[in-house]
């Protein structure tokens, strides 16, 4: 081991500074927080002749996709697919790209973790960082679409977007304090993340609506609330109901049902907008403890970077 990395090993390892310190330490790091975010843009696009217009295109190629399966071949008769699609995939795609550039943020910045003594929580935070500026861009595409078709969006619900988009970071950051340590010591993680993700977009609301899990699990009289384990769901939910407005989706009729009746139910659950903030409210506060779990676990596991890297 050098000398420099032994150095690194002593420090992370005498200091051991508790909470505060860690959040005191990245306050005073936060021009380098900033420039390691800029860093990460510039090399994700890189000698790209579109640049950052790929993070608008990639949203819009997911459209063309889901919509040719899911309106042309499969029809899962949601009405005003595109809307209802983009709402729900702008914040999907925040927590899918961080999820997994979490993993090799440490192993990534190893060369300049070895170099220079510095808050080692920085990497996996700058990544997330150049994610929020896609998202950012996304967003763009998102309501640049809705204005260009002319689809009234405006709503109250609008109001619990933001709160929606800061419980998502701070979920973002415990996540990625934890799985960037762990992938030091386990490199198959970034394996395993990639499957996890797969999955996790599937039990997500993204491209069908939220009503027919909620009919489901009503069906086998299974609360709602199983289903808000995930994480993601409220999130989604949110945003889904503030750029969608709730249209009705055809169903099968009850044989009750006298002839020619058209059944429908709506594609969104229709929650009031007081339950989407307690939501988020119970989702701000688990992130906090995941934020504070995943400083601890950092924390422990930091000792022995320089060696593993």
């Amino acid at each position: 081991m050098s000398t420099i990395e032994q150095t690194n090993v002593a420090v992370s390892t005498a200091t051991a500074p508790k909470l505060g310190e860690r959040l005191r330490r990245l306050w005073v790091y936060r021009g380098l927080l900033l420039n390691l975010t800029k860093r990460d843009l510039r090399i994700k696009y890189k000698e790209s002749a579109l640049g950052f217009l790929w993070s608008l295109l990639n949203p819009l190629m997911y459209l063309v996709i889901f919509y040719i399966v899911f309106v042309k071949i499969v029809p899962a008769g949601i009405p005003h697919f595109t809307f209802f699609f983009l709402a729900g995939l702008v914040p999907w795609t925040l927590f899918q790209n961080s999820m997994f550039g979490a993993t090799n943020s440490v192993v990534g910045g190893a060369p300049l973790l070895k170099r220079v003594a510095f808050p080692r929580e920085v990497l996996p935070l700058a990544l997330i960082g150049a994610n929020i500026f896609t998202f950012a861009l996304q967003m763009l595409v998102l309501v640049g679409v809705l204005v260009i078709f002319r689809y009234n969006f405006l709503s109250p619900y609008m109001l619990a977007v933001v709160p929606a988009f800061v419980v998502e970071c701070l979920m973002l950051v415990g996540f990625s304090l934890i799985l960037s340590s762990l992938t030091v010591y386990l490199r198959d993680l970034t394996h395993f993340m990639e499957l996890a993700l797969l999955f996790w977009f599937w039990v997500t609301p993204v491209v069908y609506p939220i009503q027919q899990v909620y009919t489901k699990l009503a069906a086998h009289h299974i609360s709602f609330n199983w289903a808000l384990l995930n994480p993601m769901i409220v999130p989604i939910l949110t945003f889904q109901r503030a750029f969608y407005r709730n249209a009705l989706q055809p169903v099968g009729c009850p044989a009750t049902a006298p002839p020619g009746t058209k059944c429908t139910q709506p594609i969104l659950v229709t929650f009031h907008l007081g339950w989407y903030f307690r939501q988020l409210g119970i989702l701000f506060v688990v992130s906090l403890v995941l934020i504070w779990l995943g400083f601890i676990i950092f924390g422990k596991a930091e000792g022995n970077f320089a060696e593993e890297l």
